[in-house]
């Protein structure tokens, strides 16, 4: 299968870990992504946080640690055996996650929470590794506040932290502990575990209390409605520092959630970037200021969409720059960073098939004379084997997720049109299931001078999933779409790096594919860049289902000649070569855009 990817070979540099003079630490593994059909949270968000930092030039391979799945035994210090033996059924599961599960659905949940449970009980223990010089240990999953003793809610079956602090105690460990709960929800099922326990100390600032709010040592502050920045921070500045005067922890865990963001899926806080970075600092700045350096353990919990990565990555690049913060980039781009990077561990003769020099085996001139180039397989592209993409696939941890979704993926070429070359990718060996479709050939005539990738056909769908009021049918579509377009996207970009080419050319057949291709890729010709900016200042606020359909309905008219206008076939390309980039990003583009403006407005 050829090398590991960078982050896999981390994880196998962990295991002689504690005693690495590092100041954070952080635990990860792949199997944390978790994929189920709809849901809302991003399974590779914690990879994402990790490429960013690496990215970077801050990421020290030697500070990527692997967890181990938390035992049962370390769930029953916390969890009834009532409790756990019920799991043993799919069924159990279905009040925890608020839907049916198949029985591979089920064990995949429960064994990423388990290893998420164990990554919680590493992190703690790299926290209070004080002779190794860690003192922060960063869990990049976790938060699962809402298990109780004997049941679990809202997606959390495992309380990792209340595991983690059990295995601690049992270890010797008999500090005060305090828990910092950030998460937009209320830290219900870790406070009901510590109700009675002098010891630990749960901190919870959340839109909504839920359950008793008995505890020996509780902080809990409710603040209800859409909550901006200043009530936030003011609400954390005001009841955190005397709680730690007070109660004078000796270890801390901090829930840095990411969905108090004004931009989460499914919060009601619309707090800033600025002010998610701010809270955090404030943490910090109260575990480890000048006075007290007391041991940090981190974990993930809530944080909802695509966007959720990056108020972590924000955070945890100011633990690594010397307070400074990072931007991240968009999550498109750093899908494609991550690509980059999975390029960069595969050989070329892995892709092509193609012997190494030195290889000793027989190639077909050997066998035949002179008929070498009449057998030789045919790629796609004339570069990538079967199998060479088949390897780039399974690497990317793409055909996990399809396997997660319950597909038994299966790839096939066909090189046998002029009109270009298409992949398949159907969900079961019988081939009855088509998930992924795509024909793509070499354009050296839409721009002059340049050699592009061009998408010719594109089609991505879950035959298993269905349409609903939150997903309605789109023009062109016949099942949902399969949530895998940024990956697709970003493979078809590493095409072009290996092939040389300028950049990726495609041409929208509707408007809604425009607007997702448009986090990737610009119009070429500055009249169509000015169209679908009019376009979509005439159509903003209306969700997309709505304005696609209004489009191909012809329900959006020009002010000044007060005719309806048509979707119409425009170019766009991903440029890769500085000449191309120069082309579609220069200020003559921009001049020759704001030239070309236009009323547009819906009717």
């Amino acid at each position: 299968m050829g090398a590991p990817s960078r982050i896999e070979r981390w994880l196998r540099r962990g295991r002689r870990r504690l005693l690495l003079r590092l100041q954070v630490g952080f635990v990860y593994s792949r199997r944390y992504q978790l994929e189920l059909p709809g849901a809302t949270y991003d399974s590779r968000r914690g990879e994402r946080i990790l490429t960013f930092l690496d990215s970077t030039g801050l990421l020290n391979a030697r500070a990527v640690h692997r967890p181990e799945p938390a035992t049962f035994r370390h769930l029953r210090r916390v969890h009834s055996d009532e409790y756990l033996d019920s799991l043993n059924s799919p069924a159990a599961l279905t009040s925890v996650v608020g839907f049916q599960l198949a029985e591979d659905s089920a064990d995949r949940i429960l064994d990423t929470q388990r290893l998420m449970v164990g990554g919680t009980l590493l992190a703690a223990r790299l926290a209070l590794a004080q002779e190794g010089g860690v003192g922060i240990g960063i869990n990049v999953g976790g938060g699962l506040h809402h298990a109780f003793a004997s049941r679990g809610e809202r997606f959390c079956v495992f309380n990792d932290v209340a595991v983690a602090i059990a295995e601690l105690r049992a270890g010797g460990f008999q500090g005060r502990i305090l828990i910092v709960d950030l998460d937009l929800h209320d830290g219900d099922g870790t406070r009901s575990l510590f109700a009675a326990d002098p010891t630990v100390h749960t901190f919870s600032i959340h839109n909504q209390t839920n359950g008793s709010t008995d505890a020996v040592e509780a902080t809990i502050v409710e603040l209800a409605g859409p909550v901006q920045d200043a009530e936030y921070l003011e609400a954390v500045h005001a009841h955190l520092p005397p709680v730690l005067k007070a109660f004078r922890p000796e270890l801390v865990f901090y829930l840095a959630g990411s969905d108090p963001a004004a931009d989460d899926q499914i919060g009601n806080w619309k707090i800033s970037a600025k002010g998610m970075l701010e809270r955090d600092r404030f943490v910090l700045s109260c575990v480890r200021d000048g006075q007290q350096r007391l041991p940090l353990a981190i974990v993930l919990a809530g944080g909802y969409g695509l966007n959720a990565w990056r108020y972590s990555a924000r955070f945890f690049s100011i633990l690594l720059n010397k307070g400074k913060a990072l931007e991240p980039p968009t999550t498109e781009e750093i899908t494609l960073t991550r690509y980059r990077q999975l390029a960069r561990e595969i050989a070329p003769h892995e892709l092509t098939g193609e012997p190494t020099e030195g290889d000793w085996g027989l190639t077909a001139d050997d066998i035949l004379p002179g008929m070498a180039a009449v057998h030789r397989p045919r790629r796609l592209l004339g570069y990538y084997s079967l199998q060479g993409m088949e390897l780039t696939l399974e690497r990317a941890g793409l055909l996990d997720r399809l396997r997660a979704l319950g597909y038994s993926p299966c790839l096939e070429f066909d090189l046998d049109s002029t009109a270009g070359d298409t992949v398949r990718m159907y969900g079961d060996e019988r081939k009855t299931e088509l998930l992924i479709e795509g024909r793509v050939r070499i354009d050296r005539a839409t721009v002059q001078d340049a050699a592009l990738l061009r998408i010719e056909w594109l089609l991505m769908q879950n035959p298993r999933a269905r349409f609903t009021a939150r997903r309605p049918r789109l023009p062109g579509q016949n099942h949902p779409g399969l949530g895998v377009l940024p990956d697709v996207l970003s493979l078809l970009v590493v095409a072009c790096d290996r092939l040389g080419l300028d950049g990726l050319l495609f041409v929208p057949a509707y408007y809604h594919t425009a607007c997702q291709g448009r986090k990737y890729l610009r119009f070429l010709s500055p009249e169509d860049e000015a169209f679908m900016r009019a376009l979509e200042k005439a159509l903003a606020g209306i969700p997309l289902p709505e304005a696609t359909h209004a489009v191909e309905q012809k329900r959006v008219v020009n002010r000044r000649t007060g005719t309806f206008v048509a979707w119409r076939s425009m170019p766009m390309a991903f440029p890769v070569t500085d000449r191309l980039k120069e082309r579609i990003s220069s200020p003559v583009f921009e001049k020759q855009v704001a030239e070309a403006e236009m009323e547009l407005e819906l009717t």
